[in-house]
């Protein structure tokens, strides 16, 4: 499983890389624009950091809107892929725009029926937002079972890259079930690597002599 760093920080994103972690960027307008941050300049300086995909989104509602900024987005680098909404508007553009060979993501995917909606659209990437789900009382992972089993079905070729990811327990079910992806604050990847062992493991060899 690949994972896609979930934040507009450059230094987050070298940190990953460091690591050895950095396969893409889940890049969001609203947490690049309350960081105060160029939104257009941040994707050209993450695609230098990363050889993997930068998920991006217009700003624009309206389907012509979307479309033009879209195809500028998709300018800033070689692996861009645009995100657009599940729904009429949003999976018309992503038709025009493949014929433009352009990867699509398609993003807030809330049910399983917009998931067979997205990928009959033949998107590279499919994200069920997960975190938003278990806020309002549901399990965002059986979504993503749910995706899994409909896609092996029919073979559809899309991607399921789990999206807003909150905790190291979201990533591991997500790679438990066989999703392609999943979207990973900094926060949670350290999450990933600590275990209360390792803490006394560590705990006990600086103490030694």
């Amino acid at each position: 499983m690949r994972f896609f760093l979930d934040g507009a920080s450059v230094d987050d994103a070298k940190k990953v890389r460091d690591w050895g972690l950095l396969d893409g960027v889940w890049l969001s307008l609203e947490a690049t624009t309350a960081a105060g941050l160029d939104y257009r300049r941040v994707v050209r300086e993450l695609s230098v950091l990363t050889d993997g995909p930068i998920c991006v989104e217009p700003g624009s509602a309206d389907q012509k809107g979307m479309y033009k900024e879209a195809r500028e987005l998709a300018k800033l680098g070689k692996d861009v892929v645009i995100r657009l909404p599940i729904e009429p508007a949003g999976m018309r553009v992503a038709r025009l725009l493949a014929e433009d060979q352009v990867a699509i993501c398609a993003s807030g995917c809330y049910s399983a029926s917009q998931a067979l909606l997205a990928a009959k659209a033949n998107v590279s990437y499919v994200a069920p937002a997960v975190g938003p789900l278990d806020a309002m009382g549901s399990i965002g992972m059986d979504l993503v079972e749910q995706i899994i089993r409909i896609y092996d079905n029919y073979g559809f070729q899309s991607q399921i890259l789990v999206s807003d990811v909150r905790n190291a327990v979201h990533v591991l079910d997500a790679a438990l079930m066989g999703a392609d992806v999943a979207t990973v604050p900094v926060v949670v990847l350290e999450q990933l690597y600590r275990h209360p062992l390792t803490e006394e493991l560590l705990a006990g060899r600086r103490e030694e002599p």
